[in-house]
């Protein structure tokens, strides 16, 4: 699983925002900064949509007052400087969204484990389909984070399943919490809830990447699993 630190367990992470502005002595600010005004908004814009889940305190701060501390945090000097945690994801240029979603999800992710019953997936994968079907049968109350839409639910997904099953495995959909309990893909949820589920050697299709190679040795026995099909 991913390390945390015990002192910041459930507790939400922390965004700054230094902008060009302030005063320092006898110097101050005069000039208005057009990257940070639009960084602020991307980073506000991004909190009610990508991150609206994720419990994260946003403060914005003028940085000619506040010098130090991004320099102290990471090395920021230069306005607009972004910092989630402790760490400097953004300075000198607009924020990219997708890089500011990423750096909050892993560190919301150490911060806080999942909870309720959750189903990552995606819509033009058949094993989803299954496994809604599968907890749909159970009476099961769960929600759905599609995880091509939504780049916070993508980031959220492999920042949980990788700790778990290996930096090298590849990461299918779906992926299934129950009660806040990892469970793994369709088969598992069905072995789960105590469902039978009928064997298909043509099974795997639902993974990010968009081919999956085979060995030549797994090309065989799925060969031999049609063969026997076609016969029995």
């Amino acid at each position: 699983m991913a390390k945390r630190d015990d002192r910041r367990r459930n507790q939400p992470v922390q965004l700054r925002l230094y902008k060009w502005a302030g005063q320092w002595g006898p110097f101050k600010v005069k000039i208005p900064c057009g990257e940070c005004a639009l960084t602020e908004d991307v980073i506000e814009d991004t909190l009610a949509t990508e991150l609206a889940g994720a419990k994260v305190a946003f403060t914005v701060k003028e940085w000619l007052t506040y010098w130090w501390e991004p320099l102290l945090a990471g090395g920021g000097w230069h306005a607009p400087i972004v910092l989630v945690g402790d760490k400097v994801i953004g300075q000198g240029d607009a924020l990219n969204r997708g890089v500011l979603t990423e750096a909050v999800i892993r560190e919301y992710v150490r911060r806080f484990d999942i909870e309720g019953d959750i189903l990552f997936g995606k819509e033009n994968c058949p094993h989803c389909t299954r496994a809604k079907a599968y907890l749909e049968r159970a009476g099961v109350d769960y929600e759905y984070r599609d995880v091509v839409k939504n780049p916070g639910a993508m980031y959220e997904m492999l920042a949980r399943v990788k700790p778990i099953i290996g930096h090298k495995t590849p990461v299918t959909t779906p992926q299934i919490w129950l009660d806040g309990v990892f469970v793994g893909g369709a088969d598992e949820l069905a072995e789960k809830l105590g469902l039978e589920v009928e064997p298909d050697p043509r099974r795997g299709r639902g993974a990010l990447s968009p081919q999956t190679k085979l060995t030549a040795r797994a090309r065989r026995r799925l060969s031999a699993q049609y063969a026997e099909d076609l016969i029995g």
